[in-house]
């Protein structure tokens, strides 16, 4: 018979100086899985006396596993063991639990029967399958002990989960106790049956397909969140989200690319967004990480408050209008990492070329940049003559510690040179300069000489400049 421990466990026994007779055999420690499980822990029954050990070591062993299989398991080990079954306070059905299951009990009933043997379960992860009668008796017994829930809905293409009442989203609010919250494969084109969960701080959905008013209503039913993520989701057209405490935001919306966002929460520090054309976020004082892009769509608008607080920027997508690329710059003059990767500018189907960027007024404008990783368009637009022109002997880049220059095109390669080169002598401070060379032409008459210009470069400051 065998059991997986955490190593933890192994010091714990050694620390607590648990006497010779009790004896741990064969022991197999493995970390593969994230979650805790107890397979890979072989106990010789026959030599080991289980019950030798200290009441508190093993509700503390037992207060740390979490794997269904494993708990099961534990109830063979010894009387003890499981009598502390109900100090477990985590329980995680992996997906193939369920696979080869043959007995009379259906698998809801199985892990009802599990539940219901535990005193005060805090944490619950299903990601077999498992119906909504299922999970409303679950949360029935656990609702005033719960405290994290994870499910796997798996309920995208299921035509059943849009007419079976109560659905499953609606079975979750009888767990209003909830501090964490984390959905798999959702659907929630009708607003889910939630009247509120006051002690919910973290949500996070991942892969859904959503209707506006249902991703409205569900969000006003969490009015305490400070962490949100919808990853891979669909669907939507126009997002509003009004959270008051909300700090943490990663909104990843995929298809068109055409989505709106109006986003109000004051105390917002970290936002992510993929995926959206058009966006406003006005309360931004405490913003300190911001990342927008669009790979399937254009990015049109964007209208921010004050970055005051802005330490990163990143902005990447196929197509920027130049209003919102150069409103972004303008607004972000106290970063300190810089990411750009927009590949051109232009509105609608009109793709154009960055416009020049005067090289001395954009360093003098983002004085506080340690760390700038600079793409294709917008280096281009650095270097051109008139702009390094304004590039004087004295001119310093005061804080610029790290560069990263994707270069695709051996075109102006005098120009790029001579760029590399100012940023070099004007950054007083750089310790690290990567040169990227991606798909550039090799067909091209200059790309031969060009990539020899940067050999050279490269190994005149070799201390500094790589190529990549």
């Amino acid at each position: 018979m065998y059991k997986k421990v955490d190593t933890g466990f192994l010091f714990l026994f050694l620390f607590l100086e648990i006497p010779p007779r009790v004896c741990v055999c064969s022991i197999k420690v493995s970390t593969k899985e994230k979650k805790s499980s107890f397979s890979s822990l072989s106990l010789s029954l026959s030599s080991c006396r289980m019950e030798s050990l200290p009441d508190a070591i093993v509700q503390c062993i037992f207060s740390h596993m979490n794997n269904a299989k494993d708990v099961a398991i534990c109830n063979c080990v010894s009387k003890r063991w499981k009598e502390s079954l109900p100090f477990i306070r985590s329980l995680y059905f992996p997906r193939n639990s369920f696979d080869n299951h043959t007995g009379i009990d259906h698998p809801d009933t199985i892990v009802w029967k599990m539940i219901s043997s535990i005193v005060k379960l805090e944490e619950l992860v299903v990601y077999s399958p498992f119906s909504s009668t299922g999970l409303a008796s679950w949360l029935l017994l656990v609702s005033s002990s719960l405290r994290h829930l994870e499910l796997r809905l798996d309920n995208l293409a299921e035509y059943q989960s849009c007419i079976e009442s109560p659905s499953k989203l609606d079975c979750i609010s009888a767990a209003k106790n909830l501090e964490s919250l984390k959905l798999w494969g959702v659907l929630m084109v009708k607003s889910p049956k939630w009247d509120a969960f006051p002690k919910l701080q973290t949500l996070e959905i991942v892969g859904a397909r959503l209707e506006d008013p249902a991703l409205t209503a569900a969000l006003q039913a969490c009015p305490n969140l400070k962490n949100l993520l919808l990853l891979g989701c669909e669907g939507v057209k126009s997002v509003s989200i009004e959270l008051l405490h909300l700090e943490q935001c990663k909104l990843d919306f995929y298809g068109g690319g055409n989505y709106s966002l109006t986003l109000t929460s004051p105390k917002i520090e970290s936002l992510e967004i993929q995926g959206c054309s058009w966006i406003r976020v006005r309360e931004t004082t405490r913003l300190r990480n911001l990342s927008i892009s669009n790979n399937a769509g254009r990015v049109y608008m964007v209208d921010f408050g004050k970055l005051a607080a802005l330490e990163f920027l990143s902005i990447r997508g196929v197509q920027w209008c130049w209003n919102a690329v150069s409103k972004m710059l303008h607004l972000a003059s106290e970063v300190k990492h810089l990411y750009m990767k927009v590949e051109f500018t232009g509105d609608f189907d009109n793709l154009q070329p960055f416009p020049e960027v005067d090289f001395v007024d954009f360093f003098n404008s983002h004085p506080q940049l340690q760390k700038f990783d600079i793409h294709g368009a917008m280096f281009a637009a650095l270097c051109q003559k008139n702009s390094l022109k304004n590039v004087q002997s004295g001119f310093v880049v005061p804080c610029l510690e790290e560069v990263v220059i994707t270069i695709r095109s051996p075109l102006n390669a005098e120009q790029k040179i001579s760029t590399l080169e100012s940023l070099l002598k004007s950054g007083k401070v750089m310790k690290s300069m990567a040169i990227r060379i991606l798909q550039m032409r090799s067909s091209h008459s200059s790309a031969d000489d060009f990539f020899d210009e940067i050999c050279r470069f490269q190994r005149l400051n070799h201390k500094i400049v790589r190529i990549e």
